[in-house]
């Protein structure tokens, strides 16, 4: 029982820092940071992203595994879990999935860019990245409501 109280809340915190950190840098971060010229801007970018994008694939790894882990042990395996769950874990993968583009394509396209002073393909990089936060923070709210309210489903 201890064991899956502590994977319930590392899962959660995970889940939290993940999807918080993408309501702070998209809802608070960004309008502020509009006031910065551009270079500013994107150096602003660069620093914060090099902080939380790896910060946010511990939080995967941390995911998978306490998500797994819960899968199997509290509900014998996927046959036992609820829709909630599995919508939940399909959401929560597709996540995942655009994080791991985002790190590896327009992250390491932007990082370069800014660090070489590029800043058109520094600026065409960001949209994308904002673009694509954007996407995973609506998909993260949905994961939320659903974590919280699909136990009480009928």
């Amino acid at each position: 029982m201890l064991e899956l109280t502590l994977a319930q809340a590392l899962h959660t915190l995970a889940a939290v820092i993940w999807v918080g950190g993408m309501v702070f840098a998209y809802v608070f971060v960004r309008p502020a940071a509009g006031a910065l010229d551009g270079p500013d801007r994107q150096t602003l970018w660069r620093g914060v992203f090099a902080r939380f994008f790896p910060v946010v694939a511990l939080c995967v790894v941390v995911l998978l595994v306490t998500g797994y882990y819960m899968m199997f042990a509290a509900h014998g395996g996927f046959t036992g879990a609820g829709l909630h769950i599995h919508l939940m874990q399909g959401l929560g993968l597709l996540m995942m999935a655009i994080f791991g583009h985002v790190y590896v394509a327009p992250w390491r396209r932007f990082r370069g860019a800014v660090d070489a002073g590029d800043r058109p393909t520094g600026a065409a990089q960001i949209e994308r990245i904002r673009r694509l936060v954007g996407l995973n923070l609506t998909l993260g709210l949905i994961v939320v409501a659903l974590a919280t309210s699909g136990q009480y489903w009928a």
